[in-house]
């Protein structure tokens, strides 16, 4: 059994992880910056754990004001040193809770960081603050979600996989899932000649069409989904899943409200 008890997300995104995370480049982001461009339209936008500013910084490099919200100080003192990130208005704080003023055109939230929060109560809290926040041309962006290929790499619900390695060093990535519960447990354990680190990590997954069930009672509707950032279709193989959220059309709502014996 996974030691929960003995798991703090806080210690995860630490200052170590901040380092790690200014320093990541996953080779989409100008392609991820194009989309959400097309939806911020102007700005402004609201990234959803912002992190040390992968995305963040080089969207505001467009001329969009962006603004984030993080729950890890060490992320945000990060993104604050970074060249540009004096100017983007930063809050610490849930994602599913915090409170920010104004309305946005784009709130985003990348690389599978909504599932970081770690029950299905936040994930719907997630989504409602995300929409209460949301102008009436908005669009909230979830990149993240279950696929069928990610199953193909299991066995028996989890996997061992070396993630990379060279002469001097090791890094492991050791995963399980728990079905009944959604969670995902994931720990890497990086090996080299002055020992061994550990950095556990724990997501409460979530499949596409449960995501437009929180968007449903968000009162938001699916615009459009894609398997990449460049608009590739989603497909049994599909390893990635992007999901474009708008406010939902009045007649969309009426049957929103209704109860299952059609009364409203």
């Amino acid at each position: 059994m996974w030691p929960m008890e003995r798991y703090d997300p806080l210690s995860t995104w630490g200052d170590e992880m901040a380092e790690h995370d200014a320093a990541f480049v996953r080779g989409d982001e100008a392609e991820t910056v194009a989309f959400l461009s097309t939806y911020a339209r102007g700005g402004p936008a609201l990234e959803l754990a912002v992190g040390t500013g992968r995305i963040a910084l080089p969207l505001a490099g467009t001329g969009i004001r962006v603004d984030g919200i993080d729950f890890s100080v060490a992320m945000l003192d990060k993104l604050r040193a970074r060249p540009g990130g004096d100017r983007l208005t930063l809050t610490l704080g849930d994602m599913a809770d915090v409170g920010v003023s104004g309305a946005y055109r784009l709130i985003y939230v990348v690389h599978n960081s909504l599932f970081n929060l770690l029950s299905q109560d936040e994930q719907v809290r997630c989504f409602r603050n995300a929409a209460s926040h949301l102008s009436d041309d908005g669009a909230f962006i979830v990149e993240g979600g279950m696929t069928a290929a990610f199953f193909d790499r299991l066995r028996r619900g989890s996997y061992l996989e070396p993630e990379m390695f060279d002469a001097d060093f090791a890094l492991l990535d050791l995963l399980r899932i728990e079905p009944d519960t959604q969670m995902l447990y994931e720990l890497r354990v990086l090996l080299t000649e002055k020992g061994t680190q550990f950095f556990p990590h724990a997501e409460r997954y979530a499949w596409p069409a449960e995501l437009d069930l929180m968007a449903q009672m968000a009162r938001l509707h699916l615009k459009e989904r894609w398997s990449s950032w460049t608009r590739q279709p989603v497909t049994a193989t599909s390893d990635n899943v992007v999901s474009v959220y708008v406010p939902a059309p009045e007649t969309l709502l009426r049957g929103c409200d209704r109860g299952v014996d059609g009364t409203a």
